[in-house]
């Protein structure tokens, strides 16, 4: 299997949002959006005290495909999101916050669909692990085009796994 060349690390310029890659002088300012609670009020693993929040960061850092969400007007740290499990037709997107500021559509929407229009240049297909009781972020990714898969278990805890193909992303209005 030919291994795709999808740049996992982009540059990403939006009208709302800017994302580039994550680096280590990020920490204190993308925790500072995470330390809210209510951001992970429906999440599986709650990452707003700053013990979890340090694994999360370092994961992100190790991965080499964590991305930096910035917002145009104010340039400062939103959130992030990340690219992960690569394959030859496909890859995830998920591990993604936004401050609770930038709720309500709009923000998420640019966010998915520069990383989806990144990844449909090269890849067919991107997936999506939510959590199931994570109704807000179900409803947002099926807001943006992706399709319930299945249910299934990761690290003990139910999650839902969510797909968009390359024609469903192209063929759609966000």
């Amino acid at each position: 299997m030919i291994a795709p060349s999808l740049d996992l690390r982009p540059i990403l310029i939006g009208d709302l949002l800017k994302l580039r890659p994550l680096t280590g002088d990020d920490f204190e300012k993308l925790y500072e959006v995470a330390s809210d609670p209510l951001i992970w009020d429906l999440h599986p693993f709650p990452r707003h005290e700053r013990e979890a929040f340090t694994e999360f960061f370092k994961a992100a850092l190790e991965s080499k495909s964590g991305m930096i969400v910035i917002d145009q007007k104010t340039q400062s740290i939103i959130g992030t999101s990340r690219f992960y499990n690569l394959q030859s037709d496909h890859v995830y997107i998920g591990y993604t916050f936004l401050a609770r500021s930038h709720w309500g559509g709009k923000y998420n929407r640019e966010l998915k669909a520069l990383m989806l229009g990144h990844v449909f240049k090269t890849l067919k297909r991107v997936f999506f692990d939510i959590g199931e009781t994570n109704l807000r972020s179900r409803r947002a990714i099926e807001k943006v085009g992706a399709n319930f898969v299945k249910l299934q278990t990761l690290k003990g805890k139910p999650y839902t796994l969510y797909a968009i193909d390359k024609e469903t992303f192209l063929g759609r209005p966000l």
